[in-house]
């Protein structure tokens, strides 16, 4: 094996110390993405993980530590039991990851085929391998693609069952915690908007569409085309900055 630069092996140790890896798996995933961390990750959990039937019984035993008494279902006590396992706070957004990663149907309910095929996918058989996982959960948020496929799953996982629109009140306790990541400079005001000129549940179309409109419009918005294809609360909310003279025409 060729010697490792001193930056290479920094990157070896950092992707076993994260994903648990042997040496030779975390250098074949590494040489594949060309030494760059966050394309390793991918490759890495792309990857079918062999597993056993004790890993299985593992899974379920983990399974049963958190699921409802009365219904096969872990429930918001499970979910903050989990949360208290892993160290983390409820309301702290790697939760909404690790929810994407099970395909979570509903916030604060996992069933047994999401929590368990979840975890199976994210090659864990225990707390300890899950905690070890949360800084690469966390660091998906960086990534443009899976900000996008998260920011989309919120909406469907947020909103009440049989809604098709998501509460006012849970859309902006989402947007801040979702903008919070990609610093939105906009997002308080689009809050405060919101609830001044609007004051109803956010349909699926503007949920989608803020974020593109986040992703691609100045915050001064100096290329925000009053013609363009943006629903009509997005175009209000525009005039509101201007009138509240948060940017100038």
């Amino acid at each position: 094996m060729h010697k490792l630069s001193r930056s290479n092996r920094d990157k070896l140790q950092q992707f076993v110390a994260i994903t648990g890896a042997s040496e030779k798996n975390a250098l074949q995933a590494l040489k594949a993405s060309d030494w760059q961390l966050e394309a390793a990750f991918d490759v890495f959990y792309s990857q079918p993980q062999p597993r056993s039937n004790g890993d299985l019984r593992r899974l379920e035993e983990l399974y049963n530590r958190y699921k409802d008494p009365y219904s096969d279902m872990i429930l918001a006590e499970g979910i903050s039991v989990l949360c208290s396992d892993l160290q983390v706070e409820p309301q702290d957004i790697v939760t909404l990851v690790l929810s994407w990663h099970m395909n979570a149907a509903t916030a604060c309910e996992f069933s047994k085929e999401e929590f368990v095929g979840g975890l199976q996918a994210l090659g864990v058989d225990s707390i300890g391998k899950l905690q070890e996982k949360l800084s690469f959960m966390r660091s998906e948020l960086k990534d443009e693609q899976k900000f996008h496929d998260i920011y989309n799953f919120a909406f469907g996982w947020a909103k009440e069952k049989g809604q098709k629109s998501l509460a006012l009140d849970t859309a902006i306790g989402m947007w801040q915690l979702l903008f919070a990541e990609r610093e939105w400079p906009l997002v308080n005001h689009w809050c405060d908007f919101l609830q001044d000129r609007h004051n109803k549940a956010i349909s699926k179309d503007t949920w989608a569409q803020l974020l593109e409109f986040a992703r691609t419009v100045d915050p001064a918005l100096s290329n925000y085309d009053a013609e363009g294809a943006w629903p009509y609360l997005i175009d209000e909310f525009v005039e509101y900055l201007y009138d509240k003279s948060v940017v100038e025409k």
